[in-house]
């Protein structure tokens, strides 16, 4: 099991859920991912991409501008 961050800082919709998405096809099972992204929007479209993909969203969390998703791989 390996664990990625990405930056994804700056991005506007829809690149940050388009980028998590390509990012996840490339992992394993039980792989976790960490998003790091200031775009408000993916607040909801984030979830709504897990949703989709049938991954599991483990921790979300937002510090000022910056919203963080925890990601693991099924």
């Amino acid at each position: 099991m390996t664990e990625k961050t990405m930056n994804l800082r700056g991005l506007k919709c829809p690149l940050p859920a388009l980028r998590t998405r390509k990012a996840l096809a490339g992992m394993a099972k039980g792989d976790v991912l960490v998003i790091e992204c200031t775009d408000p929007l993916t607040a909801v479209d984030i979830p709504t991409l897990i949703n989709q993909t049938g991954d599991t969203l483990e921790d979300t969390s937002r510090e000022k501008k910056l919203l963080t998703f925890r990601i693991r791989k099924k």
